[in-house]
């Protein structure tokens, strides 16, 4: 067994709730963001950005995000819940920007920014970092475009959450049963 298939049979996210400070520097995080990039994406068209949202910005989006939830018809435990959704040290917005009219098509160009996520939460917790892929409120378009800069054709892939590991043991959800969910064509 390779230490990679290890690493893979046993990586689990860490909640955004346990995850402390510091954050990734800037170079660490660029070295994360360079491993992230490698996959696969049919016709080289880079259908993907980066947004990276550091403990500042997310400080002043997070009452936004609150208010707009609120004006979207939220009750006080949503508005609560995207008020809390910024609380980790570091957040990249994986942005999926596909190029329409390519002989790719747009599906699969966002499945490789879909791509992109899962390959940056794996860099993040191979190096030792917690961290989490979340999508949420802040996704919406009205939000992802009025405060994160995404143009109309883009969207919100995932979010990135990263910081240090919060000292408890996390305990593992269930994982599916993959028998039962194969199938092999005669």
């Amino acid at each position: 067994m390779t230490e990679t298939l290890d690493f893979l049979r046993r990586r689990r996210s860490h909640p955004p709730r346990t995850l402390r400070g510091p954050a990734p520097s800037r170079s660490e995080l660029a070295e994360l963001l360079t491993i992230a990039a490698r996959v696969p994406d049919h016709g080289k068209l880079v259908p993907w950005r980066f947004v990276v949202l550091e403990r500042a910005t997310l400080d002043r989006l997070a009452p936004v995000l609150g208010d707009y939830v609120a004006a979207c018809g939220g009750d006080e435990a949503a508005v609560a819940k995207a008020r809390d959704a910024f609380g980790s040290p570091v957040i990249v917005a994986v942005v999926s920007s596909p190029q329409a009219g390519h002989k790719v098509p747009e599906w699969e160009q966002f499945l490789s920014a879909g791509a992109v996520c899962l390959s940056l939460l794996n860099a993040a917790l191979a190096s030792g970092w917690g961290a989490s892929w979340l999508s949420g409120r802040a996704s919406d378009a009205d939000f992802a475009q009025a405060h994160l800069g995404l143009g109309p054709n883009e969207r919100v892939a995932g979010f990135i959450h990263i910081g240090t590991r919060g000292g408890s043991d996390i305990p593992d959800r269930p994982r599916p049963d993959v028998a039962a969910i194969t199938s092999f064509l005669p």
